[in-house]
């Protein structure tokens, strides 16, 4: 508990009856050294040496010594000094009006000086509280860990309100734990308690929470995005029965703790941010160094094996067969390459926002053409089949990157679609979007990669046995992203895969019909 006023620290301490003792002293010991003035001194100057003393005793024992004081004062007055003297008798009507405002005025005296001494030692203890609060928060602001914050909290509610405190802050799961288990709440009705206030947000002060006969006041840790924790502050003995009345001071305290808390938070997301930016960065340098080293041996080695095809005369069948696959290969090699470079463009790009776009109002069958054309060999087993409405509108899209887009979608769905089956293409306008669809009837996706497909080098597991290294749908999301679309895969209900993606729509030029008459109008 904070100290009092120096002067008061020794003798309020001390048991009632011997403060009462050291009144009656005090009187006496006034009345020891004005009684052999007598002659010299007024009543008047006695009465006020008896109310000095009055005064004295109000200060430094407390209002019931002071009440006892200011009746024997006037005892000992009226005995020694109110003729006739050396009795309780009076005299004069006059004596006896002395002696009453005598008494009236000492006990006036008495109780103002003890509400003065109250609400000097009141103010000493804000004043003390505040520096004790100002200290706190120098503390919390310094803090690294939850459990320093949970210290430094309850070192201070311990000598404040010599209380106990205890920290419960969420896990992952938003299940309360204890910072220290040791300190943690006994008993299922306290966490019960701790639950409701985590949850509605609301302080309770309870008796008698769990298997303690202490009193309780709970306060959630209100942060400025979501709660926090909660804030258990227990106490027994006249510690618990001043706990109501310091709710204030343990209010401060927790919107403390609450703010600390929320900093650590937000370090920590800040510092996890930051390294995962660091290791996306050094992951799209180490890339784009790898995609350029490796394109210019890849270069020469298609063109060596597409050469010794063509070599007079003729390589005889076994040796052209290899030379064949040498170049497949190095195409297919030459295409992963070219993945990762533009992967790591991409990803560049839309790290620091400047993924620049070549915008143009295209027709989406002009773009799906170009990349059918474009894959060639790779779809001769697999037709394609697009269906597209004939007043499908115009969009402004980068057709190079969007004829990226479904050469990807096309060239994965004929990876894991049966020798022979259709690639189906199609695309409606829903609202201010134009959504296209691209289906193959292979096996779909694993129902619990759904969400995962479009991640970096994310395969699943059904496509272990499939030649690839999980960059074509990453490839797809960044560059619709980019064009301010969306992407989703999805195993429709009539079986095999599907990826659909939306683009916006924005407003189109308008096209002229031609004239096919060649006569005006």
């Amino acid at each position: 508990m904070p100290e009092s006023l120096p002067s008061s620290t020794a003798l309020w301490g001390r048991p009632r009856w011997q403060r009462h003792l050291m009144a009656l002293v005090a009187c006496g010991v006034t009345t020891a050294l004005t009684l052999p003035l007598h002659e010299w001194l007024d009543p008047v100057n006695t009465v006020m040496l008896f109310l000095l003393t009055v005064v004295f005793v109000a200060t430094q024992l407390g209002r019931g010594p002071a009440v006892l004081a200011s009746f024997f004062s006037v005892a000992l007055f009226d005995f020694f000094y109110v003729p006739p003297r050396w009795s309780f008798a009076v005299s004069d009507v006059q004596y006896l009006l002395t002696l009453l405002v005598m008494l009236a005025v000492a006990l006036v005296i008495g109780h103002l000086t003890i509400g003065l001494r109250q609400r000097a030692e009141q103010a000493l203890r804000v004043a003390q509280q505040s520096r004790a609060l100002y200290s706190l928060a120098q503390t919390l602001a310094g803090a690294l860990t939850t459990e320093q914050v949970a210290h430094a909290s309850r070192e201070f509610v311990h000598s404040q309100l010599g209380a106990r405190l205890t920290l419960l802050v969420p896990d992952a799961q938003e299940e309360l734990h204890a910072i220290e288990p040791a300190h943690a709440p006994t008993g299922n009705t306290a966490w019960l308690v701790a639950k409701t206030v985590y949850r509605d947000q609301q302080g309770v002060e309870s008796h008698q929470i769990g298997s303690e006969q202490d009193a309780h006041v709970v306060l959630p840790l209100a942060g400025a995005t979501r709660a926090r924790g909660v804030l258990m502050v227990s106490a027994a003995g006249p510690a618990g029965l001043q706990l109501h009345a310091q709710r204030p001071l343990i209010e401060a305290v927790s919107s403390l703790v609450a703010i600390s808390l929320e900093r650590l938070h937000f370090v920590e997301v800040a510092q996890r941010t930051q390294l995962e930016m660091s290791a996306e960065r050094l992951r799209s340098s180490i890339l784009s160094a790898l995609s350029h080293d490796i394109r210019t041996p890849l270069t020469s080695l298609y063109g060596l094996a597409d050469s010794l095809r063509l070599v007079q005369p003729p390589l005889p069948k076994a040796p052209g067969e290899m030379a064949t696959a040498i170049r497949d290969q190095a195409m297919r090699l030459h295409r992963m390459v070219s993945n990762l470079l533009d992967m790591a463009r991409l990803q560049s790009g839309l790290d620091t926002g400047q993924v620049r776009l070549r915008l143009e109002w295209q027709p989406l069958e002009e773009v799906i053409g170009a990349s059918i054309q474009t894959l060639g060999q790779s779809l001769h087993q697999h037709p394609v089949q697009v269906d597209l409405p004939d007043d499908l509108p115009l969009v402004s899209i980068d057709a190079v990157l969007m004829e990226r887009v479904f050469g990807n979608l096309l060239e994965n769905a004929s990876k894991y679609a049966p020798l022979g089956s259709t690639i189906h293409i199609g695309a409606s306008v829903q609202g201010d979007v134009v959504q296209i669809m691209v289906s193959n009837a292979g096996p779909g996706f694993a129902a619990d990669s759904l969400h995962k497909v479009f991640g970096l080098f994310e395969r699943g597991v059904q496509e272990s046995n499939v030649p690839g290294v999980g960059l074509g749908l990453a490839i797809c999301r960044a560059i619709v992203e980019a064009h301010g679309g969306r992407i989703e895969a999805l195993n429709p209900a009539e079986g095999g895969a599907q990826v659909r993606f939306s683009l916006p729509l924005g407003s189109p030029p308008t096209i002229e019909p031609e004239n096919l008459s060649g006569v005006g109008p």
